[in-house]
Parts: C-alpha cells; sequence; structure tokens
C-alpha cells in the first residue's frame, strides 16, 4: 500500500471527471473532493490542511504554477514549512511569476526559522553563495550544520565534503537565469 500522501497526490494529480452516480449506493465516482480543481478552490477560499497543501505538488508538476502558488502563500501563510520550500524553489526559478532570489532566500529563512532541515539547509546554502542574500559563510555552514544534526543527508554530505557547494549544486555559481517558460 502506498503512503497516505502519495495517495491523495495521485488522486489530486488526476483529470476533473464529471462526478457520475454509481448503480451501487455506495455513492458518487470520482467525487469532486479530491480533485485539484476543488482543493485550490478551498485553498482561494483561505482553507489550508495537510491535504490541500500537499496538492500543490501535483499542480506544479501540472505546470500550473500561478495556481500553486496561490495555494503555497495560502499554506505558507499559516506555516506548512514544505510549501515555503517550495515557494522558495518558484520564485528562484521565475515560475508563476518574477524571477526573485531575494524572496526565494526569504522563503527558505522562514522555513529555517520555523524548524524545518530543509528550509535551513537551503537558507545555509543562500548564505554561503550570498544569493538573494548577504553572503555570511559561517552562518551558512552554522545552517547546514543544523540541518544535518536534525538527519538531512545531503546536509551530512556538504559537510563531509568540507562544506564544498560543487558537491550538492554543481556549478549552480556558474548557472545564468534564463525563464523556463
Amino acid at each position: 500500500m502506498l503512503p497516505r500522501l502519495i495517495l491523495i497526490a495521485c488522486f489530486a494529480a488526476t483529470p476533473l471527471l464529471a462526478e457520475t452516480e454509481d448503480a451501487d449506493p455506495g455513492g458518487i465516482l470520482n467525487p469532486s473532493e479530491l480533485t485539484w480543481e476543488s482543493m485550490l478552490e478551498r485553498a482561494e477560499q483561505g482553507e489550508t490542511g495537510m491535504v490541500i497543501c500537499s496538492t500543490g505538488y501535483a499542480i506544479t508538476k501540472k505546470g500550473e504554477h500561478d495556481a500553486a502558488r496561490r495555494l503555497f502563500e495560502n499554506c505558507a501563510r499559516d506555516g506548512y514549512t514544505g510549501t515555503m520550500t517550495w515557494m522558495s524553489q518558484l520564485d528562484n526559478n521565475g515560475l508563476g511569476g518574477s524571477y526573485d532570489p531575494d524572496a526565494a532566500a526569504e522563503w527558505d529563512r522562514k522555513a529555517a526559522e520555523l524548524g524545518d532541515p530543509v528550509g535551513k539547509f537551503n537558507y545555509g546554502l543562500d548564505l554561503m553563495r550570498g544569493h538573494g542574500v548577504a553572503r555570511d559563510e559561517s552562518l551558512g555552514r552554522k545552517y547546514v550544520d543544523d540541518a544535518a544534526r536534525d538527519g538531512l543527508e545531503i546536509a551530512k554530505r556538504l559537510q563531509r565534503a568540507d562544506y564544498d557547494l560543487d558537491e550538492v549544486t554543481p556549478d549552480a555559481d556558474n548557472w545564468k537565469y534564463a525563464p523556463l517558460f
């Protein structure tokens, strides 16, 4: 059996199918509450929750970055750190908005402050590179160390590589921004 979140993401990624009455009195096939469209509607009304917030992943993968951004912003406002990481990714790649490394680093910082290991790691990288935030290699290493203490394997890998950023993001410092779309 797949873990529950994966099942929810699979259901959320399915195309909207018309609700149809089933001959079985057990209910309706393809209930609308399991579609990403219904999750987005609920998010636009200000509702958040683990299921709604996780649906943003499927919406992003579908290429609906504007919609995913709206959903993730609500979830981030309510403290879902995973959605802060996604907001950082959207801002850092100009998806559903402008390329904005400052906003991306701010999302990473917020996730880190709330104790998210991925947020700590990403903010540490931001600081070490000076990407979207003033460069502070020492503070960046502290964030990476915190993420490693939290058990994040990629942070441990960076430590083992003596904080050589090419170990975890090869030649990222040489990338030139070009909008994906």
